[in-house]
């Protein structure tokens, strides 16, 4: 796997921090922002926050903040794929950005964010599933050092379209 090329500081005025039940409403907001463009998820409906609390492991949810405003700009949050021991090391995460705050760096301080929080817990692999269409989201995670590892055709239905997703997959080089 080729390392990391383009991992950087967080963009001047954005300040990374661990995700609170406070972001909660904004969280979700952002997620239904990302479900309504159509090119994120087969979800319909962002979840509560009770819900996603309850699917996000608590040492991987990060948020990028406006340091001016303190309006959240995004967030990640990785989950387990199985409660199986063997899979214990390996989660899907999920990233998103405000439309306003895209293609300024924000989604790979994110992800970088992620990827040192997992590797500190031993996580050798991170993971997650996006639409070939998102070509934007595709090329940050091959910068970050995720690889397509398959596609999945017609995984199901959005808006009565079938819909193929791309498996992404990050490697960790140093949890062994």
């Amino acid at each position: 796997m080729p390392p990391p090329t383009e991992y950087r500081a967080p963009p001047t005025g954005v300040r990374l921090r661990a995700m609170h039940p406070d972001d909660g409403p904004e969280v979700r907001a952002l997620h239904q922002a990302g479900i309504e463009e159509g090119d994120a998820t087969f979800e319909t409906a962002a979840p509560s926050w009770s819900e996603f609390d309850a699917a996000k492991l608590a040492g991987h949810r990060h948020v990028a903040v406006d340091e001016e405003c303190g309006r959240l700009l995004g967030w990640v949050a990785a989950g387990p794929v199985s409660q199986r021991a063997v899979y214990a090391g390996v989660v899907e995460h999920s990233v998103y950005v405000h439309d306003g705050a895209r293609r300024r760096g924000v989604a790979s301080a994110l992800l970088r964010a992620l990827v040192t929080s997992t590797e500190a817990a031993g996580i050798w692999t991170v993971q997650s599933g996006i639409f070939p269409e998102n070509t934007a989201s595709l090329a940050c995670h091959e910068r970050a050092g995720f690889r397509v590892v398959g596609r999945r055709e017609r995984m199901g239905r959005l808006r009565g379209h079938w819909r193929d997703v791309l498996l992404v997959e990050r490697r960790s080089p140093l949890v062994r």
